[in-house]
């Protein structure tokens, strides 16, 4: 009788630099807090910040207003994108 290989695992590993917590600019810590967090709990509050504070433009959903705190994140910008959101908010993390 033949021996059956073994089986591998299909499950799907987290990428370990993504999940290791960052740390945060003071203007990021006003949104999301001071704490070291990963990058994807940065996001997921700075969603939470947005639509508490109805940032969120109401017609071209992409597009986020800033106000006094976001402002210091998006580097004194009204209005942007959710795509450069996401680039500028990477500068306040290191």
């Amino acid at each position: 009788m033949a021996k059956k290989a073994a089986k591998k695992s299909s499950k799907r590993g987290g990428n370990a630099k993504f999940m290791a917590p960052v740390k945060i600019s003071a203007d990021l810590a006003e949104i999301v807090g001071d704490k070291p967090i990963p990058r994807t709990e940065v996001t997921k509050k700075l969603w939470a910040y947005i639509k508490k504070n109805n940032l969120q433009d109401a017609k071209e959903r992409r597009n986020i207003h800033a106000d006094d705190k976001l402002k210091a994140v998006f580097g004194g910008k009204k209005t942007v994108n959710m795509f450069e959101m996401t680039k500028l908010v990477n500068k306040h993390l290191s």
